[in-house]
This record gives C-alpha cells, sequence and structure tokens, in this order.
C-alpha cells in the first residue's frame, strides 16, 4: 500500500478522468460500490486464489465476543478483492432500477494480502466495465472496443487482446486424458506456461494426473497453432471489425478466477511483463445472489500496470501563482476566483521575506507562471503574470 507524491498523484487522476470520460462516452454507467464485503459472499469458491488473499475484518463488539466464547469464525467481513463480486451483489440488490441490459462503470481500489514485489500491491486500481444482461456476442464486442479506445484516449497504442473460451480450453484438458472435475486444476498449471514453459507444464501435469497426461500435454503445448481462430470465437473476430487485428486466440489462456463461463480475455502490451487488462464471460454467478441466471460479461483494465508504464509523462497540469501580501488577502482570493472561473488554475500564496524560495518551491511543485498582488491592483487586467524558471 503506496503513497502517491503530487507528481505521482496528479498523472494518476489524469488517467483515471481519461478512462473514465472515454467509458462514459460510450453509454456505461458509472457505479460505486463498498470496500467491504460479507466474507461469506468474497469466499465463496469463485474467486480463485484471490479468495486465500482476503483480507478480513474482525467482528465488534458483542459478536466478537460470543465468537470467542462459541469458538466460531471471529470475522465477518472483508475487503473485496475485485470489483467483479461487489457488481453482482449490488445488480441482484438493485436491478429493479436498472434498465434490461445494464453498462455498468467502476473504478476504484481493490485489496489483495499479495506478496509486495514490482507489479504486485496490497492495494491497487482497477477500471472495470460490465455489461449485465445481454448474452449475444455484441456484448463481448462491445467491451473489446471500448477497452482499446479507453487504452488509445490515454496514449497507450499497441495493445492486443489474447481470447479463448472455457468450453475450448475444458475440451482440450478433456482430450488430455484429466477428468472434468479436475478440469480447474489443469487450468491452474496451464496458466503457469508463460512463467514455466511446455516441459514445466507438463511435468506438473504429470505429477497431479500421471505420466501418460504429461506426454499428451507436451504434444498439445508444443503443436498449438493460435493463428487459426475456432468457430466458436469467429463471431466475435467478425462483430469488432477492423479492430480485429487487434485480437489473438490463445487456446492456452485460462484466467484464474473460478466464476468465468465463456468467452476470456486478457490485454497484453509489448512493453509490459505481463498482462495490463483482463476479463471475460460469468454467467452464472448473478444468478447466486438473484435466485435466477443473468448473463453478464466484463473487462477490467490493470490501472496500476498502465500507470508504471506510462510514467507520469501524461501529466499535463499546471497551475499559476498569485502572490499577495497578508493585507490584500481578501483581493487575492476575490481575483482568485474570477481567474478561476475563466478556466484558470491558480494557487495564491502569502508573500514571504525571501521570495525565490517560494517560487523555486511552486516551480517544483509544477507551476508554470507568478503574479505579485499589490495595492494598486484591483482586477485581473492589471496582473502581470511572468514565467517560473
Amino acid at each position: 500500500m503506496r503513497d502517491f507524491l503530487p507528481a505521482q498523484s496528479t498523472p494518476r487522476q489524469e488517467l483515471i478522468a481519461k478512462i473514465s470520460a472515454s467509458y462514459l462516452s460510450r453509454g456505461f454507467q458509472s457505479i460505486e460500490t463498498p470496500l467491504l464485503e460479507d466474507l461469506d459472499r468474497l469466499l465463496s469458491g469463485q474467486g480463485g486464489d484471490n479468495e486465500k488473499l482476503v483480507f478480513k475484518v474482525q467482528k465488534r463488539g458483542e459478536e466478537l465476543e460470543r465468537a470467542v466464547a462459541n469458538g466460531e469464525e471471529l470475522a465477518d467481513l472483508g475487503l473485496r478483492f475485485d470489483l467483479t463480486v461487489p457488481l453482482t451483489r449490488y445488480y441482484a440488490s438493485n436491478h429493479a432500477k436498472l434498465p434490461r441490459v445494464f453498462k455498468a462503470m467502476q473504478i476504484g481500489p481493490v485489496f489483495r494480502a499479495e506478496r509486495p514485489q514490482k507489479g504486485r500491491y496490497r492495494q491497487f486500481m482497477q477500471c472495470d466495465i460490465d455489461i449485465i444482461g445481454d448474452d449475444s456476442v455484441s456484448a463481448e464486442a462491445e467491451l473489446v472496443i471500448a477497452s482499446l479506445a479507453a487504452l488509445q484516449s490515454i496514449g497507450l497504442s499497441g495493445a492486443t487482446i489474447r481470447i479463448n473460451h472455457r468450453d475450448l480450453l475444458k475440451s482440450n484438458i478433456e482430450a488430455l486424458g484429466i477428468a472434468d472435475s479436475d478440469a480447474l486444476a489443469a487450468m491452474i498449471v496451464i496458466d503457469k506456461l508463460d512463467k514455466i514453459g511446455i516441459e514445466g507444464v507438463a511435468s506438473e501435469l504429470g505429477e497431479l494426473f500421471g505420466d501418460a497426461v504429461a506426454d499428451k500435454a507436451s504434444n498439445w503445448l508444443k503443436e498449438l497453432d493460435s493463428k487459426e481462430v475456432p468457430e466458436l470465437l469467429r463471431p466475435l473476430v467478425e462483430a469488432v471489425g477492423d479492430s480485429a487485428e487487434y485480437l489473438r486466440f490463445d487456446p492456452t489462456l485460462v484466467r484464474g478466477m473460478g466464476y468465468y463461463t465463456g468467452t476470456i480475455f486478457e490485454i497484453e502490451h509489448p512493453d509490459a511483463s505481463s498482462s495490463i487488462g483482463g476479463g471475460g464471460r460469468y454467467d452464472g454467478m448473478v444468478g447466486k445472489w438473484l435466485g435466477k441466471d443473468v448473463p453478464a460479461v466484463g473487462i477490467s483494465l490493470g490501472f496500476e500496470r498502465i500507470a508504471d508504464l506510462l510514467g507520469e509523462s501524461g501529466s499535463s497540469s499546471q497551475f499559476e501563482v498569485l502572490v499577495y501580501e497578508p493585507e490584500l488577502l481578501a483581493t487575492a482570493i476575490r481575483l482568485q476566483s474570477e481567474l478561476v472561473a475563466k478556466g484558470r488554475a491558480i494557487r495564491i500564496e502569502k508573500k514571504p521575506k525571501n521570495l525565490k524560495v517560494l517560487l523555486d518551491d511552486m516551480s517544483a511543485a509544477g507551476a508554470n507562471q507568478f503574479a505579485i498582488l499589490s495595492e494598486e491592483i484591483t482586477n485581473i487586467e492589471s496582473l502581470e503574470f511572468k514565467p517560473l524558471s
């Protein structure tokens, strides 16, 4: 969990604003959900390995005393580990007030008890868009187009979206001789392909399921042809039109969440060592809270990795400084308001004994011009702003 200095925070806020504006321009509606969710919901068995990383929140007062006395679970809430689980609860609670096809945008922090390392944090931002209530390929296509547009809006070109389908993955795993009940365990191993290679995956599958499975897995992975898009995914490729050049079929793509039921996505960039986003269809999840199945699909941008890629170069925020004598505070505040109303960013500062020290501080903080207020100046036209260098 990190602090951000102004020089870091300002570019981050600008990135969030641009991503948000891009999604809003395509009809997605902004929502907010609490940081805390019921622990039973977070540990419902669909969050994959992330459920092992939940920060639990201890019960309070009499409930805690009763739990201690009875040897019960001491926690009843947890910090959300993604934005999808809260969204499905949100939809189940509010669906009567929402459009039949709900297009949601949610941007906010999530929490995982990770071992801190480069690119992995215990608190980080996610930018999600989801479509609930549409089981057609148009939902997947719209998410793909919107995600690519959001990346373009922040100046990040060159991204590719790998695609696969859980049914294709299960079929390939079954062909290896692995029972359906063991498919998830096999997926976890296959998901390590980028890290441990073909022989590493084959070896781990062999340890779990025997040498015959290891041999088949090695042959399968060596013979893969990811250029030929299977029939099941062709409608998506056709639906995105010219953007199909940014899609790449990857038959080994897994995605770790247990709640995916259909098409899955992972966004990669040549300058990033790991994915910068991902998602998929999760048609069975909303029904767990609503009591009836509702189709749903979403894509999440990994904001922290994107911010790391762009660095601080995306920041364009600058401000001007109006320096005043203590007795001119009221005038300074009035002129500041008038300048702000004209679209300028103005910071007021009381004039110190050493003006140069103040101006150096302001320059380092991002100011580009300054003006000194005197008794003779009564309107903004009289102010003379000079460059800070």
